[in-house]
């Protein structure tokens, strides 16, 4: 049985999570939706919006589990893993600082997409090193603790940069995203000694090359069950969180929607790490399946209520609930994909999991269009947003349809037999 990884190995596997989360949601969901309304006219800003981080997603879709897989094959002295993460940070400082710097729509599209590529360098390399060093029984507390820093990466971005973005001070926004990035890609990288090479190796040599993963993924229909039920959650959550700043500034009327967006997101992720550290520890000890369904639940609940809210005060309950509901999805299911993944092959078929994490923020910039198409069909009704959060309860509804066909992994023999031993 493998051994079990000790609190300082499970820190710096994961703290490259809060420099990942810390840049994109500043960007995502404060940066890039501020910064275009000065190159867009305001009746296609969801559209152009929606477009563009489309696009990008649509890269990082492809790049992620490409990166993954041949960091399943690579052998250094400094791992299998750091090299690319350590390699896709630091370019990532090149297209932020190209971010920063522009001064019109073409070289602002330039920076994105390319970031969305080293980015990805990183991230898909990233995304094994849970399934290498962390063992079966452990999975659920470290993908809690994985999802910890990811919240808290978003709670600072919308604390620090929702108080600090302005158009005359991007460029010292875009170096609090380098700083922060660079300290929390260190841990990971340095911390992470060479006889942490990993407990599995790859069983197919042959395996390097995408296309060849997604064939093999053709055979693990539990897996392509996980990655359908993942996209189709993500979707509608990813819907609701990069438009917010927009439905805020259309609905709400405030004097500064970059700053409540950024307050109202924080007040919501503080609910999500609590859940989401909860159902890392519980989902050890009662299984995956009913967090998931809770987590549908509450994000359904809470996408049909925020139809009616009226106040920031009432969009601050109901979006409770959906950040509440997601950190129950987001543990439980990356336990369970980490279940399903096959030995030897964590980077590989992890980041194939970005076909439903990168492929459901695509899709779900796909909603831009039909809202300001509502919107200007409609006049004075936001109807455009009405469709977002009835969409988001639907989809987050039916994944549950697929997850009936997934088995139940983790009260299994080993779960199991050393809990009746002690008896």
């Amino acid at each position: 049985m493998q051994k079990r990884t000790g609190k300082r190995e499970l820190f710096f596997l994961n703290t490259i999570w809060l420099g990942i989360s810390f840049m994109w949601n500043s960007l995502h969901v404060l940066i890039i939706p501020a910064i275009l309304l000065q190159y867009v006219p305001d009746s296609r800003k969801n559209t152009i919006l929606g477009l563009l981080t489309f696009t990008g997603l649509i890269v990082a879709a492809v790049v992620q589990p490409a990166a993954g897989a041949a960091s399943d094959r690579t052998r250094s002295r400094f791992g299998k893993r750091p090299p690319w993460i350590a390699a896709g940070t630091l370019l990532d400082v090149l297209f932020l600082a190209m971010m920063g710097a522009a001064g019109g729509l073409p070289l602002l599209a330039l920076g994105y997409i390319g970031l969305q590529f080293t980015s990805n360098i990183a991230h898909g390399p990233a995304q094994g090193l849970m399934h290498d060093y962390v063992p079966p029984s452990q999975m659920g507390t470290a993908s809690g603790l994985k999802n910890v820093f990811d919240m808290a990466g978003l709670i600072l971005s919308s604390l620090l940069v929702g108080q600090l973005m302005s158009v005359e001070n991007l460029q010292t926004t875009f170096l609090v995203i380098i700083a922060v990035l660079l300290a929390s890609m260190a841990p990971t990288v340095l911390g992470i000694k060479e006889n942490m090479e990993g407990t599995s190796k790859p069983e197919n040599k042959d395996a390097m090359r995408v296309f060849q993963q997604l064939k093999e993924l053709r055979s693990h229909a539990s897996f392509q069950r996980l990655i359908g039920m993942r996209l189709m959650f993500l979707t509608g959550v990813y819907g609701i969180q990069v438009f917010a700043q927009y439905y805020i500034r259309d609905t709400l009327a405030v004097d500064d929607p970059v700053k409540l967006t950024g307050n109202l997101m924080a007040s919501i992720v503080v609910s999500l790490i609590l859940f989401s550290m909860l159902t890392g520890v519980l989902c050890d000890r009662f299984g995956r399946k009913p967090f998931h369904i809770a987590a549908a639940v509450l994000v359904g609940a809470g996408s049909i209520a925020m139809i009616f809210a009226g106040n920031a005060g009432q969009v601050l309950v109901f979006g409770s609930l959906i950040g509440a509901g997601t950190g129950l999805f987001l543990s439980a299911n990356w336990a369970l994909a980490n279940d399903l993944s096959p030995s030897g092959k964590g980077g590989a078929f992890l980041g194939l999991t970005n076909l439903a994490t990168a492929g459901a923020g695509a899709l779900s910039r796909l909603f831009g269009p039909a809202i300001d198409s509502l919107n200007a069909l409609n006049p004075g009704t936001n109807a455009g947003y009405t469709l977002l959060f009835a969409a988001a309860a639907f989809l987050t509804i039916s994944s549950l349809i697929l997850l009936t066909r997934i088995p139940e992994t983790v009260m299994d023999k080993e779960k199991i037999k050393p809990a009746e031993s002690t008896k």
